[in-house]
């Protein structure tokens, strides 16, 4: 079970490690650092990950946004595969300036997860619809 992080948060958050991929030609940076945070609307991937990608940035879209505690600033956009948990999630995501990146509800509403806080980890759940 991946492990919560208490070296970028206090108290200790979910981290997750997913891949960041370009859809044209296919470079991708494995490992990058997302805290599981359904309190966020959407998903923002660190700028550090963009740079080493290569990623194009969308030069005519911008998204303001806000945090949770109140404030607010522009977002830029770039076009990825975003891979969590064996999945594929294509789309434009926002770009934040933080070491760790964001993984929210956009994605998050994908799957099943357990949050164990007394244990300090996290797992996928699989249902078998019972």
């Amino acid at each position: 079970m991946p492990t919560y992080d208490g070296r970028f948060f206090n108290p200790p958050g979910p981290l997750a490690r997913v891949t960041l991929r370009t859809s044209s030609d296919g470079n991708a940076v494995p490992d990058v650092l997302m805290l599981i945070d359904s309190g966020a609307d959407v998903t923002l991937v660190p700028q550090q990950s963009i740079d080493l990608l290569g990623a194009t940035i969308d030069s005519d879209s911008a998204y303001e946004i806000m945090g949770f505690d109140g404030r607010k600033s522009i977002a830029r956009v770039a076009s990825l595969e975003l891979v969590f948990l064996r999945r594929v999630f294509r789309g434009r995501f926002l770009i934040g300036n933080q070491e760790c990146g964001v993984l929210g509800r956009d994605i998050l509403n994908h799957v099943a997860l357990l949050l164990d806080g007394p244990r300090l980890v996290w797992d996928e759940q699989n249902f078998t619809g019972k």
